[in-house]
């Protein structure tokens, strides 16, 4: 392994690291906005039909947050072997689950076809896409994390996050060219699943370039000692419940952390299109381009907030995302009820701009939370569990709410109300920025 004056890897080995670890997360995060999407837009209609168009989206959004509910069972298994064989390995394995999963809901006829299997079969692939991007996000921000330059690790550890807009981007862009040029009946009947076919194409790819990457140094320095540990008779403790005993703060942290993050994301990039289509009578491309719109400028400065997290620290960032979220929803609601593209599209900016200040730090924020032995376990399972009861729920939440209150404000409350959350786990725990990740222990934080 070729190392720089700094200890880290070579320039040219942690680009080639970071590239695989983003082509695999790229390739993942479409696959699962891409039913994010198909979710809004037509699932009510193919798979529940019966339901009507507010009980089936609904219905639909329901399947969309059974993917969320498999994700810390994926986080659990992922991580545990992670911990155990090496990051490169489960990245593989989770790259190649979502990928079969997505072609087949490419292929799943819908319930005019076979009736209530349809659905039934939908809830079955989500699952596996939920367990296959539960062990995802980790593996890839660690082999990252654990590479490169201690002190450009917000930077480096970024990229692999801004996998996340760049994967929307695709799903976005393939729809909306799709809805675009096709009228609505075979945009339902058949166009909506090329995009989940192109999946195969875009597996193969994400393969290729993730097999060329080598496992972390600091993983194999850790692997190597717990060896000679267990040569020595030393008793080898299960990474996960390692993980609770000696970190539940930082499991807690975690998920806090998480809240703000993941539930304002889903308000400003999947509600959005239900809220706009159903309650405004825009067409879903006049949304689908406003977000495409946002999610680049989103790629372009998730990677700017992880450096300024390496030379200001994570929590000032962190918090400031926190804090731009909570207040822009009032913003974004009031923006997008105009039903001006400009305007629309000024508000998905400024949200993901904020968030991106909370996702940019937040993968080397998380893997600064643990020590190499459970860091898989530990930054899996809290970045996860968040996720069911955050980013599953929002769309679920944000749809009762704002048909139940006949306001989108009630959703910006919501999203208030989850920054706050966010904000007190934050500043709460002391700055990570200067830890090192060799270190195997529990470091209490700084008050």
């Amino acid at each position: 392994m070729v190392t720089d004056k700094s200890g880290g890897t070579s320039r040219t080995n942690i680009i080639k690291v970071v590239a695989a670890s983003m082509a695999g997360t790229t390739v993942e995060w479409y696959d699962f906005f891409l039913y994010g999407v198909a979710a809004a837009l037509v699932f009510n209609e193919v798979f529940f039909p019966a339901l009507g168009p507010a009980a089936g989206t609904v219905a639909s959004f329901a399947t969309f947050a059974i993917g969320f509910v498999a994700r810390p069972l994926g986080g659990l298994v992922f991580g545990h072997y992670g911990d155990k064989l090496g990051r490169k390995t489960l990245l593989v394995i989770s790259l190649l689950m979502m990928g079969i999963a997505t072609f087949l809901i490419g292929v799943l006829p819908g319930a005019a076809t076979i009736g209530v299997a349809a659905p039934i079969l939908l809830i079955v692939l989500r699952l596996v896409q939920g367990f296959a991007i539960g062990g995802e996000w980790g593996g890839a921000v660690l082999i990252v994390s654990e590479h490169g330059d201690p002190a450009r690790r917000g930077y480096w550890a970024s990229w692999p996050q801004a996998g996340v807009p760049f994967g929307q981007l695709l799903a976005n862009g393939l729809l909306f060219l799709l809805a675009a040029v096709q009228d609505e009946a075979a945009f339902l009947a058949w166009g909506w699943r090329i995009p989940f076919l192109l999946s195969a194409v875009l597996v193969l790819i994400g393969l290729y370039i993730r097999l060329s990457v080598e496992e972390s140094p600091i993983f194999k320095e850790a692997q190597a000692k717990a060896a000679q540990a267990a040569a020595a008779g030393e008793k080898q403790v299960v990474p996960i419940v390692d993980v609770f005993r000696r970190y539940p703060r930082e499991v807690f942290t975690a998920m806090g952390a998480r809240f703000a993050e993941n539930v304002s994301y889903y308000i400003f990039t999947i509600v959005i299109t239900s809220y706009m289509t159903q309650r405004l009578d825009v067409s879903s491309s006049f949304v689908l381009g406003a977000v495409m719109i946002g999610a680049f400028v989103h790629l372009v400065t998730i990677p700017v907030w992880g450096a300024l997290s390496d030379r200001y620290g994570r929590k000032p960032i962190y918090l400031l995302g926190a804090a731009g979220v909570g207040v822009w929803a009032f913003v974004f609601i009031a923006l997008i009820d105009t039903a001006n593209f400009a305007l629309t599209t000024l508000a998905v900016i400024g949200g993901l701009v904020f968030h991106g200040a909370m996702y940019g730090p937040q993968a080397a924020f998380l893997s600064e939370l643990f020590g190499t032995k459970v860091r898989y376990s530990g930054t899996s399972v809290g970045y996860q569990l968040a996720s069911v009861f955050a980013g599953g729920l929002a769309p679920i939440v944000a749809v009762a709410l704002y048909t139940s209150f006949d306001s989108g404000y009630a959703v910006a409350v919501y999203v208030a109300l989850s920054a706050l959350l966010t904000l007190v786990a934050v500043a709460s725990y002391g700055e990570t920025r200067q830890r090192d990740l060799a270190q195997d222990h529990a470091i209490a934080p700084t008050r």
